[in-house]
């Protein structure tokens, strides 16, 4: 994915969670699931799974996501990704929590400062501060 649109995805990410209130309240009834998700730490492979055992986000499939996406595995950009699109896609149905692991300086101790130096783009250092921007 380009810069331009990782950039834009978290403009948009940040506008949408500032019109948010502290505390996410997501209400349910007998024919609605709720799969809550917690611990991702990088691992894409994780989420595929849940998404494959539970489906994917839908006005019918609701996810709350608690924290802690990032750090310790190799693919925490790309699990920022999907988690921040499907929460511009499906506002009502995604709800994401911020974990400690959302901080800049657990980023920094534990890889996604890392990680995203590796990655080939010129604005490398400007994406992990919208990130930081965004939690």
């Amino acid at each position: 994915l380009h810069a331009r649109y990782v950039l834009h995805l978290l403009h948009e990410t940040r506008k949408h969670l500032k019109q948010l209130p502290n505390i996410n309240h997501v209400s349910t009834c007998y024919s609605e699931e709720v799969t809550v998700c917690g611990d991702l730490h990088g691992q894409l492979d994780d989420l595929f799974l849940i998404f494959y055992k539970n489906g994917l986000p839908s006005p019918s499939k609701s996810y709350v996501f608690n924290g802690d996406f990032v750090d310790r595995g190799k693919q925490s950009l790309e699990i920022l990704i999907l988690l921040f699109a499907f929460l511009l896609i499906y506002p009502k149905e995604v709800h994401l929590n911020r974990g400690n692991h959302e901080d800049h300086m657990v980023n920094l101790r534990y890889g996604l400062g890392a990680g995203l130096s590796t990655v080939s783009w010129v604005h490398g250092k400007k994406i992990l501060r919208m990130f930081q921007n965004v939690f």
